[in-house]
């Protein structure tokens, strides 16, 4: 059911995803739904806060914060999200589509949970060591840039149907290695 939602919702975002289409997907019943989730909204705000709960656990046991290099650090962090693809092949493409919702009433169901991802990685990323970035660049447009990369490579591989998450981290290592060496 939650790799189902996870899939309508990323593909589809909130206004197009069909609770029908959700339970074709999961092959369940339309009532076993609505058992566990009063409504649409319902389900996607569970679906946001199980998800980034689920990315956040997964860093905090991935990610080696005694490490402060910062492009080491980045491909820890992708390291996370590839990991958390082998359970939840759309949870990463999910989270990045909520990026974009425009729909009033999602956005304010998942507002106050917004931060919650981008905190943890905040917390890895502040006290990294950033000395081997050129001078006059800015860290946070290197963030962007990794981040930018990582959904267009995600996004290209579930329009083409291809979502291998080891395929998904070897490219994004690919991207991030070459940033790192622009940068020596």
């Amino acid at each position: 059911m939650i790799n189902a939602a996870l899939k309508i919702f990323a593909l589809n975002g909130y206004a197009h995803a069909s609770t029908d289409d959700i339970v074709k997907e999961a092959g369940i019943s339309k009532g076993l739904l609505f058992h566990y989730f009063t409504n649409k909204i319902g389900l996607y705000s569970f679906i946001f806060d199980y998800s980034a709960r689920f990315i956040c656990l997964e860093m905090t046991s991935t990610v080696d914060k005694s490490d402060n290099d910062y492009f080491s650090l980045q491909l820890q962090i992708k390291a996370a999200e590839t990991s958390v693809m082998k359970s939840y092949p759309y949870m990463i493409a999910f989270l990045y589509s909520t990026k974009h919702e425009n729909v009033v009433e999602a956005i304010r169901e998942t507002y106050d949970k917004k931060e919650t991802v981008p905190k943890k990685i905040r917390e890895y990323l502040d006290y990294a060591n950033t000395s081997m970035i050129k001078e006059g660049t800015d860290i946070q447009d290197v963030d962007r840039l990794i981040d930018f990369a990582s959904e267009a490579v995600l996004t290209e591989s579930l329009l083409t149907n291809e979502s291998k998450p080891e395929l998904y981290y070897d490219e994004i290592r690919k991207y991030i290695l070459m940033l790192k060496n622009f940068n020596r």
